[in-house]
């Protein structure tokens, strides 16, 4: 439960259009309207001063070997969310999240991915894909009025194929031209595959994880940009061109002093995971799933799997209709296959609450809702089969809510990137050991440090882990 654009991974997509502002708001800067509308969107800024100065020193190497230097004066800015994202404005503004930062393990892969949002501006992608969304937009209209519906759909679903199709083609022509950027620039051009292949990591450990939710984000950005292996491949090809691996700096050391005490993962503030305790500070609650559940945190709710018996769960809060009870609520149509006879009212902690069972095809649903104030947490456990031990656990989960004290909720913090130095009988083991992650402490430790599986740490080198 945090703000929404914090789901999901991406790599250099662009923000979601904006309604329409009023007069007033229309009269601002239009580089200051992007900007807040950026900044509302993925958490706001994230004061982070060693890294802002080490990330805009090597944007001023890259602005003198571009294709245009001199054209802006770029200047980075640090969003606070764990979702790995960058992007670039024509103002010169170049926005890069804490998640990217903590994925990128040294200074050219992190040049990497300013070069390729740059890339995008000096080569009008934005101009473009604007100009192709006009395109479909009047084809479509005229569809619509000139032939029935059906046909309007038809030509609409053309039109957004080639503007997908286009697009793939932009994140290829970008990728070309950063790395060709960063080696001029002195940076290893092998920087954007290693990047690249870490975020194909990235999404493969998520997927492992949760596997396919369907949640608020209902669109998938790998539709509109190429695959990572594809993009690998061309960025391998193009550092080729220029030379064989080993060239260029990486600055690895000068790097991760850089990002050292970087938050990691969720905006406390904004709800965390804890192994399977999830709290949420600002709305002042938690709750512990049940044994060998994950949880994820997103914009819109808390969802959770346990993908050896197929059970899942989710917590939500909304408004409590006015003059509206519990059992009201509950029968008021908002979930299927409720079945009357199983509804109780309870007390848990001190909260009103109601509980029942639902059955929709395959799946039963264990449900409970709680009262705080006006406002409702609706707890969903799904399971193929409903067994006794299965509902045992549910229970035990739905009567762990409770509120925290003020000073409980003064004491959230965030997790952070440390640094530190391997030891000579130290392995991935051992360092994954001091890790606190919400669940696979080695295979995070890995991707964070771009170490495949057998790979040995090597003593005095220097790794990324999570600490308190």
């Amino acid at each position: 439960m945090r703000r929404a654009g914090a789901a999901g991974e991406s790599f250099s997509a662009p923000p979601p259009p904006s309604p329409e502002k009023p007069a007033a708001a229309r009269t601002e800067n239009r580089a200051s309207v992007q900007h807040k509308e950026l900044l509302a969107q993925f958490g706001g800024e994230y004061q982070a001063p060693a890294a802002e100065r080490y990330l805009d020193a090597i944007l001023g190497k890259l602005a003198q070997s571009s294709d245009t230097p001199g054209q802006a004066a770029y200047k980075v800015t640090i969003l606070n969310t764990p979702v790995v994202n960058a992007f670039a404005l024509p103002s010169g503004n170049l926005y890069v999240t804490r998640g990217l930062l903590a994925l990128a393990s040294d200074a050219s892969e992190a040049a990497a991915v300013m070069a390729h949002e740059i890339a995008h501006v000096t080569l009008r992608h934005s101009a473009l894909r604007a100009e192709k969304e006009r395109e479909a937009a009047v084809i479509s209209q005229a569809a619509t009025v000139i032939q029935n519906r059906q046909k309007g759909e038809e030509e609409r679903s053309k039109q957004r194929l080639s503007v997908a199709s286009f697009s793939r083609q932009q994140e290829l022509d970008a990728d070309e031209a950063g790395v060709k950027v960063i080696a001029r620039a002195g940076y290893d051009p092998y920087g954007a595959a290693r990047f690249l292949t870490a975020l194909g990591r990235s999404s493969e450990l998520r997927q492992a994880l949760y596997g396919k939710r369907r949640d608020s984000m209902g669109f998938d950005i790998m539709s509109t940009h190429p695959s990572t292996p594809e993009r690998v491949a061309r960025a391998v090809a193009v550092a080729r061109q220029i030379g064989a691996p080993g060239i260029g700096q990486r600055d690895r050391s000068g790097y991760l002093m850089a990002i050292n005490g970087l938050a990691f993962g969720d905006d406390p503030m904004e709800g965390y995971v804890r192994d399977r305790r999830f709290t949420h500070p600002r709305l002042r609650f938690t709750f512990v799933a049940p044994e060998g559940f994950l949880l994820e945190n997103s914009s819109e709710a808390v969802f959770g799997v346990r993908q050896a018996d197929n059970e899942a769960l989710r917590l939500d809060t909304v408004r409590l209709p006015a003059s509206e009870g519990l059992e009201a609520y509950l029968a008021s149509g908002w979930v299927d296959g409720l079945l009357p006879s199983t509804v109780r009212k309870l007390d848990i902690n001190g909260l009103p609450a109601i509980t029942a069972v639902a059955r929709a095809g395959e799946w039963n649903f264990r449900i409970a809702v709680i009262q705080s104030g006006d406002s409702l947490y609706r707890l969903i456990f799904a399971a193929r089969s409903l067994t006794d031990e299965a509902e045992k656990r549910f229970d035990e989960s739905i009567l762990s809510f409770r509120r925290i004290t003020p000073e409980e909720a003064r004491e959230a913090h965030a997790l952070k990137i440390s640094v530190i130095s391997a030891g000579l009988t130290d392995t991935q083991e051992s360092l994954a050991a001091q890790m606190t992650t919400p669940n696979r402490p080695l295979e995070y430790f890995r991707l964070l440090n771009g170490l495949d599986e057998n790979e040995p740490v090597v003593a005095g080198e220097r790794y990324k882990i999570v600490t308190e």
